[in-house]
């Protein structure tokens, strides 16, 4: 019993020396373990994180949208006077000039009613002219001198309106264009108001498009615009037209951009594929990746400045092009915090190390 009791005594007082030295045993050989100083300088050296130098550069946006070909003009060419159709002297899909004749009513009867009229007003311009001069020597009443003038004014009068009723038999093209529809035929009767033929002026030819409220502010009259229809032809117009007004149900504003059309490429009513091209604006391309939310909710990044503390900047996001987002509001020169972001927090002291990243400038 007193051999165990050594031999217990004898293990408690190794062991309370091992403690006290702080040195473990092993295989004979003792290795010291880590000083309470280097423990501390492991806790409180400042956090790595990995960083980039993001640069200011123009950001070449543009605004897309879809809409449709539209004519410039299309005028319905109406008979101002009753009449059968005599002649048509186009076809439908013919290209006529301003001024031309398309349709002509009969001219017969109203050709006759301006010779009678030319020839009353002759005659009455007789009677006036010898009762002026038998005025003069004294043998004619001024009362008479007067009424054969209005004699005479009524002749002119109706002169006027046989060579006006005449002049409306030819129905001519008020604009250039081409020959749409033309839905009568020689003996077609007409009332005034009626359709002789409907033309479309396609040069330049319309593009319409619906923008939304967000982008309008974006648009001026006179941008130019790349359009390119469905069928692949490709063409530049200019924006005639922004409405001031947005629709009611859509809540978009019409835009009309004029594309030269001379030989008659773009038909009316082809689905077009429009780009416009905005002034170049100062932004920041990053990595979508580091981008963080602030307490608040708010958008931005983590970056490091000159001090290593880490400061939080919010940013405006333009849009996505593929390559990373563009964003608005940073300085011209600043350094991102590209990994290790979502551990480290404003005011922090951190260790940057630069590195390579896809969307830099």
């Amino acid at each position: 019993m007193k051999k165990r009791v050594i031999v217990a005594i004898a293990i408690v007082v190794a062991i309370g020396l091992w403690m006290a030295t702080g040195d473990v045993i092993v295989g004979g050989q003792g290795e010291a373990a880590p000083s309470s100083v280097s423990t501390e300088q492991a806790d409180t050296a400042p956090p790595q994180v990995a960083t980039h130098m993001f640069e200011v550069r123009d950001r070449l946006a543009h605004v897309t949208a879809r809409g449709r070909t539209e004519a410039d003009q299309r005028v319905d060419l109406r008979a101002q006077i009753d009449g059968l159709i005599e002649q048509t002297l186009v076809n439908k899909g013919d290209v006529v000039a301003k001024g031309d004749v398309v349709c002509r009513i009969e001219t017969a009867a109203r050709k006759a009613t301006l010779a009678q009229a030319e020839a009353q007003l002759a005659q009455t311009t007789l009677d006036h002219e010898a009762a002026v001069k038998l005025n003069q020597k004294g043998y004619a009443a001024d009362t008479k001198v007067r009424a054969l003038k209005a004699q005479r004014d009524a002749a002119e009068a109706a002169r006027t309106a046989a060579q006006w009723t005449l002049e409306r038999t030819e129905i001519r093209a008020p604009i250039a264009g081409r020959v749409e529809s033309l839905p009568v035929e020689i003996g077609s009767y007409l009332k005034p108001g009626d359709i002789c033929a409907t033309l479309v002026d396609a040069d330049p030819m319309l593009v319409i498009v619906n923008i939304s409220e967000r982008q309008i502010g974006n648009l001026a009259v006179g941008m130019d615009a790349g359009v390119r229809t469905v069928d692949g032809h490709e063409a530049t117009g200019k924006i005639t037209f922004i409405a001031g007004t947005a629709d009611a149900q859509t809540r978009t504003f019409r835009v009309e951009i004029a594309v030269p059309n001379p030989t008659g490429t773009i038909r009316e009513g082809m689905t077009a594929e429009l780009a416009i091209a905005l002034a170049p604006v100062k932004a920041h391309l990053l990595p979508a990746s580091v981008l963080v939310l602030a307490d608040d909710g708010e958008i931005g990044v983590r970056t490091v400045g000159s001090d290593n503390k880490v400061d939080f900047m919010p940013v405006t996001i333009l849009g996505d092009d593929g390559d990373g987002m563009w964003v608005a509001g940073l300085p011209e020169t600043v350094n991102v915090i590209v990994t290790g972001q979502e551990f480290v927090q404003k005011g922090v002291t951190v260790t940057p190390v630069n590195v390579e990243t896809g969307a830099s400038s």
